[in-house]
C-alpha cells in the first residue's frame, strides 16, 4: 500500500515562496500520475499540477503556470511542488495524490479528476497573507 506524506506548508507573505514535499513509502512512484490538489474553505477541491512519472510530462492549471513547478526525485521517492510568487488566492490545504497510469487516458483533463487517484496524503496548509 502506498502512503503519501506532505510537508512544507506554512504562512507566507504575498510574493513569497514555499516548497511542498510529498514523500512516498510502500510503493515506488514509477508508472504513476502524481498530482497536487488544493482545497480552499468553501470551495471545491481543484487539481493544481501533475507529473506523469513514466515520461516526466507535467501539467498545470492556468492560474499557477509560470509560478509553480512540479518535480520528482526518484531516488527519494518524493515529489515536490515549488511555489513562487504566491498570492492570497493560493491559500488552501494542499494534497498530494497518486494514481496508477492505466487510470488515465493520456489527456491533460483527466489529470484533474480526483476519482482517478488511488492514494492521498493528509494535506498541508498553505496560507498566503500579510
Amino acid at each position: 500500500q502506498l502512503q503519501l506524506v506532505e510537508s512544507g506548508g506554512g504562512l507566507v507573505r504575498p510574493g513569497g515562496s514555499l516548497r511542498l514535499s510529498c514523500a512516498a513509502s510502500g510503493l515506488t512512484l514509477d508508472y504513476m500520475h502524481i498530482a497536487w490538489f488544493r482545497q480552499a474553505p468553501g470551495k471545491e477541491r481543484e487539481g493544481v499540477s501533475c507529473i506523469i512519472t513514466r515520461d516526466g510530462i507535467t501539467h498545470y492549471i492556468d492560474s499557477v503556470k509560470g509560478r509553480f513547478t512540479i518535480s520528482r526525485d526518484s531516488a527519494k521517492n518524493t515529489v515536490y511542488l515549488q511555489m513562487n510568487n504566491l498570492k492570497p488566492e493560493d491559500t488552501a490545504v494542499y494534497y498530494c495524490a497518486a494514481g496508477k497510469s492505466p487510470n488515465f487516458d493520456g489527456t491533460p483533463d483527466t489529470s484533474w479528476e480526483a476519482f482517478r487517484y488511488d492514494f492521498w496524503g493528509q494535506g498541508t496548509q498553505v496560507t498566503v497573507s500579510g
